[in-house]
């Protein structure tokens, strides 16, 4: 069956993705149902009517329960389009809750998670408070930033499994960016220092106060080494070319070299806190 996709192209993906499944004995709904997509999803991308994303091969493959070899093979061919981008506005139609549930499948399925941050606290660190104002700016109904909101802090589960390795990597603005009340920012200061203290997560924060050889130009998440997620104004990309997510591994690599980690990160968060903390006492 391996040597079956060489060759294919993304119009042929589909039909050997079928191929794989119907192979496997497994049936449509229950393929659909694990890689969290619909069944009419499924069958669309089978039938080549819906182009599959590099997201939708890694989650049917690991759903079908295919070799390391076999999943490399079909990857490689849905890595052919290098970027994919899908706009907020169509996220928004098909419900921004669904794109956590897509968020926590590739987050169940990595090793290793990098993730930089020079505008927000990451999401995997949020607390309720500072989410539900995150979202608010997405002018959702009361129904999906509730089913939003619930979905990201599911995805948070995800902090406590120490079979995986979490580095996150934010700069010192984002402590101070008041998207909340001072106490609930001191609350949020809080949760990341609690975090820190996870001997599998390792939370580094790029200071302001030194000189630096790099421009933080924007957020991005890499999962293991295969696949780079990048949320724009209009619109989320996803890169999966292996010379791309090198750029990326090298930047988050240069940025993990000048930011403060372990006790001296935790100082210089807790101080910022307690300004917080100062600022509530006076009000």
């Amino acid at each position: 069956m391996v040597g079956q996709v060489r060759g294919v192209n993304r119009a042929q993906l589909g039909a050997a993705l079928r191929a794989l499944r119907v192979t496997s004995g497994k049936e449509a709904k229950a393929v659909a149902r694990s890689a969290l997509m619909s069944p009419s999803k499924l069958s669309k991308i089978e039938n080549g009517k819906l182009a599959a994303s590099a997201a939708d091969v890694e989650r049917i493959l690991t759903a079908i329960g295919v070799s390391d070899e076999v999943k490399a093979e079909y990857s490689e061919v849905a890595r052919a389009s290098a970027t994919e981008a899908t706009a907020w506005r169509l996220l928004k139609r098909i419900g921004v809750h669904k794109g956590q549930q897509a968020a926590k499948a590739l987050e169940a399925q990595m090793s290793m998670l990098r993730l930089f941050q020079p505008a927000l606290v990451p999401g995997l660190l949020q607390t309720p408070e500072y989410i539900r104002a995150v979202l608010q700016r997405h002018n959702l109904s009361a129904d999906s930033l509730t089913r939003t909101i619930s979905g990201r802090l599911e995805r948070q589960a995800v902090l406590y499994d120490n079979t995986k390795s979490l580095r996150f990597i934010i700069t010192e603005p984002v402590l101070r960016w008041r998207i909340v009340p001072s106490q609930m920012m001191a609350a949020q200061l809080d949760r990341i220092l609690s975090i820190s203290r996870l001997s599998h997560v390792d939370i580094r924060i790029v200071p302001l106060g030194i000189q630096q050889h790099d421009i933080a130009n924007h957020a991005f998440v890499i999962r293991d080494d295969r696949m780079v997620t990048v949320e724009t104004i209009h619109a989320e990309v996803v890169v999966t070319d292996p010379r791309d997510v090198g750029i990326y591994v090298d930047k988050f690599h240069g940025f993990e070299r000048v930011a403060l980690s372990g006790d001296d990160m935790r100082r210089l968060v807790e101080g910022i806190r307690d300004e917080f903390l100062r600022e509530q006492e006076t009000d």
